[in-house]
């Protein structure tokens, strides 16, 4: 091989490992909202301190564009958390994501294929956040489900799901 071709085929590969450009972290509190009458001063708080310990890094705020009448959404009232992770610390809660969070779910049997979108970016919900490391349900006030959206460039569909299986992500057809 010449040398021209092993430093493009290195790219290649580095390109390759490094397929996840982001992960975006979201919690929706749009329930939590209407069910709790001291919601900013009380609930939301927990709700970013325990995300923010679980992402390692302080989330934003969302706010609703517009009224809703049909979810007693008001404008600018918040709607959700949303914290986006990248560079090394993405590499880190991808690896804690596959090696921690997921065996940690309970009857767990694999993350089904379709959750991976035309683009290649893989959606995963979990229904509490209890099942990542940094929460302690003991001393918890608040629980939440937390939206995990991995993205990927340069992918497609089933070159994704290759890579998500090659990285340990137990995906399975359904």
């Amino acid at each position: 091989m010449q040398r021209g071709n092993i430093k493009s085929e290195m790219k290649k590969e580095d390109k390759k490992i490094n397929n996840i450009s982001k992960i975006v972290v979201s919690v929706g509190v749009g329930k939590a909202r209407q069910q709790n009458a001291q919601f900013d001063d009380k609930v939301l708080p927990d709700i970013i301190s325990e995300l923010s310990a679980i992402v390692g890094q302080r989330p934003a705020v969302r706010k609703a564009k517009k009224s809703v009448a049909g979810f007693k959404v008001r404008q600018n009232d918040i709607v959700g958390v949303v914290a986006t992770i990248r560079g090394k610390r993405k590499d880190d809660f991808f690896e804690k994501i596959a090696n921690v969070v997921l065996p940690r779910v309970r009857d767990f049997k694999g993350i089904d294929e379709k959750k991976v979108d035309g683009a290649g970016n893989l959606s995963i919900g979990f229904k509490d956040q209890f099942v990542f490391p940094e929460t302690d349900p003991e001393t918890s006030k608040v629980s939440f489900g937390i939206e995990v959206t991995m993205v990927v460039e340069g992918l497609n569909r089933s070159e994704a799901i290759d890579f998500y299986k090659e990285k340990g992500i137990p995906l399975v057809t359904v």
